[in-house]
């Protein structure tokens, strides 16, 4: 049993510091190619309304990604899946499967190396959630007591595993689709979540265990219970990483709504060789996007402790207390931040940026001033913004008003990372200046 003495789980703090030593070189084209694959999928319903089906699938392309990593993880290995299901051979419109013209012939061994492409990066998808799900919970095992209690975990997990697996199995059986299938194993994994916060509190299926968890280290029953908050440590993961893996989720789910809708109306629409070239290009850089966020995630995940000194902890939470803070500005309000500035040609300075992910597209920001007798002057005008960072210097001394605004928002919340500093004029004192000239003279 590994020692916890005097370590406290991971803070969102420590993990903005880490994070700090893994910056993620941006994505390739991904955005400009998911765009031009979107919109030859929106020709293909010129003259053609899309079925129920379809249409479900053109609002998931058009909505914003799920905002956890894993749940994006998730959607990206069931888009995977859809899409081998639709490039196999027996799936082919009738035109490609007969091997008719030089062209025909040409698209159909493209259509086979996309395929494979796909494969690939589902492989190393698979084998990254598997060694991550892995690790997380052999670390749980180390600080767990080495005798019958840290046994009767891993059983119950053991147990829990195969009575998952045989869920799935009964589903396949029974004919479901591949979307029903990831809907049990998103539930699945949330249920994974549900009893590691369940051991973290010692309730619900471990209210048994409650009497043989005694000498389980609290650091880790407090982890375990933290690990998964919406607003917990991991929040600055999605933040990081959040928006490249955004990405490349509207890539995959736009490639496989243009293959739907594509094949039943192959031959009508004559697919020609300049959007299959398109779309050679997105598959390229999807797999090849993909698998090096996987690679790089990967060692992110395999180097980052879940567990720090109080002491460390103190000190960076000291440290993030003077930087970026958090705010949530409901639907219909405003947020202000009111600066008294004592001294002209002080500087008054911002930088804000929505958190992405959460059905955030744009707010509202102005800055006021307002005198003495209560007049108000626009020093910055409104305007919507995704992020901005900006400053001026104060030519009067005052009341300065900084407003986030979000009242033409009827149902989405935005949650907003600021940092607002406001610095004095730096003066030098008129005594040494006088000894400075003094000297000089």
């Amino acid at each position: 049993m590994a020692s916890t003495d005097g370590l406290v789980p991971i803070t969102r703090a420590f993990l903005s510091s880490y994070y700090d030593k893994y910056p993620y070189d941006p994505l390739s084209d991904v955005s400009d190619l998911t765009s031009q694959i979107r919109s030859l999928a929106q020709d293909l319903l010129q003259g053609s309304p899309p079925t129920q089906d379809e249409s479900l699938l053109i609002q998931e392309a058009d909505n914003q990604p799920p905002h956890k990593i894993d749940e994006n993880m998730w959607k990206n290995r069931e888009h995977i899946e859809e899409i081998l299901f639709l490039l196999e051979r027996s799936r082919w419109p009738t035109m490609l499967q007969q091997s008719s013209t030089s062209e025909v012939d040409e698209f159909a061994t493209l259509f086979g190396q996309l395929k494979d492409k796909f494969q690939k990066a589902l492989r190393a998808l698979e084998s990254f959630q598997s060694r991550n799900s892995e690790r997380i919970f052999n670390t749980v095992m180390t600080y767990m007591p080495q005798d019958f209690r840290g046994t009767l975990i891993r059983q119950q997990k053991e147990r829990s595993e195969r009575n998952k697996q045989a869920e799935v199995d009964a589903l396949v059986n029974s004919g479901g689709s591949i979307r029903d299938r990831y809907a049990l194993l998103w539930k699945q994994q949330m249920d994974r979540r549900r009893q590691l916060a369940q051991l973290g509190s010692a309730t619900g299926v471990y209210k048994t265990l409650v009497k043989y968890l005694v000498g389980v280290p609290q650091v880790l029953l407090d982890f375990i219970r933290q690990i998964n908050d919406d607003d917990g440590p991991m929040e600055e993961q999605r933040q990081r990483y959040g928006p490249p893996l955004y990405g490349l989720t509207r890539m995959v789910v736009t490639i496989r709504l243009f293959l739907s809708l594509a094949w039943p109306r192959f031959e009508a629409f004559k697919i020609n060789r300049n959007q299959i070239s398109v779309l050679e290009k997105a598959v390229d850089t999807y797999t090849s996007e993909f698998e090096r966020f996987i690679n790089f995630i990967s060692e992110v995940f395999a180097n980052s402790p879940f567990f720090i000194t109080a002491e460390d902890a103190s000190i960076l939470d000291a440290r993030k207390s003077d930087e970026y803070k958090e705010i949530t500005v409901p639907a219909g309000k405003t947020y202000e931040i009111a600066l008294t500035v004592e001294s002209i040609n002080s500087y008054i300075a911002w930088d804000f940026s929505l958190v992405q992910g959460k059905m955030n597209m744009d707010i509202g920001f102005s800055v006021e001033y307002t005198n003495t007798g209560g007049e108000k002057t626009l020093i910055l005008p409104y305007r919507r913004y995704e992020s901005d960072q900006g400053n001026f210097s104060t030519v009067m001394a005052g009341n300065y008003k900084l407003i986030w605004d979000n009242t033409y928002s009827t149902f989405f919340k935005k949650a907003l990372r600021y940092k607002v500093d406001c610095i004095p004029p730096v003066l030098e004192p008129e005594s040494e200046s006088g000894q400075s000239n003094e000297m000089e003279g």
